[in-house]
């Protein structure tokens, strides 16, 4: 079975980071997904995604990114359920997190790089975060190469 998304839109607001009562972070987004047509008065339209991340992830959402901010999300589809106010059954559909990534450059959109995850907890009372590192998608890791690249056949993974 696969339950996964990839998504790039727009922040709809600034992330709100939370703590759980054990200290894991999380922050609850929105994104704005451009829909590829056009309706018929020639206008494109937006989906709005509930998404939601976790620990490092939500930490560097929160830290870096701001309404506006063009983001790519890697994830997967969670649904729930709970009881309304009103004593209703309310259904719930999120995209929880498990890669994001910053799409603008580092100077714009008043954004930095956010910091590589050494182990290391952030904040107090905090678990060691055990996340993988993602690299950010404008970072050039050939920019401060002279010339072209020397590759052997053993190099290639085919």
């Amino acid at each position: 079975m696969i339950n996964r998304v990839v998504l790039v839109g727009r922040l709809t607001k600034d992330p709100e980071l939370r703590y759980t009562p054990n200290g894991i972070a999380s922050t609850r987004f929105t994104v704005a997904v451009n829909r590829t047509f056009s309706n018929q008065q020639g206008e494109k339209e937006a989906d709005f995604i509930s998404c939601v991340a976790w620990r490092k992830q939500a930490e560097n959402l929160a830290n870096f990114m701001k309404k506006g901010s063009l983001i790519g999300v890697e994830g997967r589809i969670q649904t729930g359920s709970y009881e309304g106010q009103d004593g209703k059954r309310v259904y719930t559909t999120d995209v929880v997190a498990d890669s994001v990534q910053f799409l603008e450059p580092r100077n714009g959109g008043g954004t930095s790089t956010p910091p590589q995850n050494n182990g290391q907890a952030y904040g107090q009372n905090q678990p060691p975060m055990n996340q993988p590192n993602y690299t950010r998608v404008d970072e050039d890791p050939f920019a401060n190469s002279k010339g072209p690249i020397e590759v052997s056949e053993d190099d290639l993974p085919f």
